[in-house]
């Protein structure tokens, strides 16, 4: 197995101490963790794209772009890269730029996004949203493929011989496909014969197995061999310490806060407590063994090769930080790796 670290730069009061940082330190702070990442082992680091509060991840290529020129082995990963919204031509030069200067080491993820905020700032509604991003997925990958492209959508203007620069380091860059519920995500990785993740993280795992299965399905509806398909997956919250009950009781503000957050939006509850969330969510709070063996229960469901564990910190010290990082890879992340065959993440 591989694993990702990943972020989707919330930005809001510490749910331990209340404090919140400044948007210059919590910024750089991400690229900190990224640093760290790459010194403890993970095999890459995701950065989200949001348009709204309460996040900072509005332009996922900058941010991508710094961590590159910080390190030198781990992937990056966007997390995902909403397609949707994005001028398909801008969203090229912008990746291409970036596979250069990271040597190479840039994965992308899509998808059609989510929130309010992309109506009012994009005019993208929940109508025409997965119909851009097929449209622009389908324009980007010829863009990365082709020197030259004539093309005519729906949603941006047509191109005739057109020309793309810089032309990519890699050829191609592998695309994952970014799926939280709906089957038309699904059905575009399945179709071009891209991997999908699986976002795996606001409910039980029953749907998003129902997923993994119908890309799997589908996959093999294409004509291709079902030992191609790859899967990576989400997780709702990460915490390891040596003792399960302190991994629980350091957790709980953080779940809390979360929980606060989304009665203040008006968002459902599909879980109660940190203990109802640790039960029946993908949530790896535990002990190393208890995090090994929640994670071997999941794959046997969606058999996915990569893992991804968020990785802000969020109600930690800096000193609890680094060491629930530092344990995931001491104890958790040999026995998956020993266990769970998984694929190079390079092409």
């Amino acid at each position: 197995m591989k694993f990702l670290a990943m972020t989707l730069i919330p930005y809001a009061p510490d749910p331990v101490t209340g404090i919140q940082p400044s948007t210059t330190d919590r910024l750089r702070s991400v690229v900190d963790i990224a640093v760290l990442s790459e010194e403890l082992g993970f095999d890459g680091y995701g950065v989200g794209e949001r348009h709204e509060r309460p996040f900072l991840s509005s332009s996922p290529p900058v941010i991508l772009s710094h961590i590159a020129a910080r390190t030198s082995t781990v992937r990056l990963y966007t997390t995902v890269t909403t397609l949707s919204l994005l001028d398909p031509v801008r969203a090229f030069e912008d990746y291409s730029t970036l596979d250069h200067l990271s040597g190479g080491r840039l994965d992308l993820m899509i998808g059609k996004g989510n929130g309010a905020a992309q109506a009012q700032l994009f005019h993208v509604t929940t109508e025409d949203q997965w119909e851009r991003n097929r449209e622009g997925y389908e324009l980007f990958r010829r863009l990365w493929r082709e020197d030259k492209v004539t093309w005519s959508g729906q949603f941006r203007p047509s191109l005739d011989e057109a020309e793309t620069w810089p032309r990519p380091l890699q050829q191609p860059v592998r695309v994952w496909h970014g799926s939280a519920t709906s089957e038309a995500s699904v059905e575009l990785a399945a179709k071009w014969g891209d991997p999908l993740f699986s976002a795996n993280v606001t409910n039980p795992i029953e749907p998003y197995a129902a997923l993994v299965k119908h890309y799997r399905e589908r996959w093999v509806h294409h004509g291709r061999d079902p030992k191609d398909a790859l899967v990576g997956a989400g997780s709702a919250g990460y915490y390891c310490a040596k003792d399960s009950q302190d991994a629980i009781d350091t957790y709980r503000p953080v779940f809390e806060a979360r929980k606060a957050a989304f009665l203040r939006q008006g968002m459902p509850l599909v879980f109660d407590s940190v203990e109802d969330a640790i039960e029946r969510s993908s949530a790896l709070i535990g002990s190393p063994q208890q995090i090994v063996d929640k994670v071997m229960r999941y794959h046997e469901q969606m058999g996915h090769e990569v893992l991804s564990i968020n990785a802000d910190g969020a109600g930690l010290t800096p000193s609890q930080h680094r060491e629930t990082l530092e344990l995931f890879q001491s104890d958790v992340a040999p026995a998956l790796r020993k266990t769970i065959p998984s694929r190079s993440l390079a092409q």
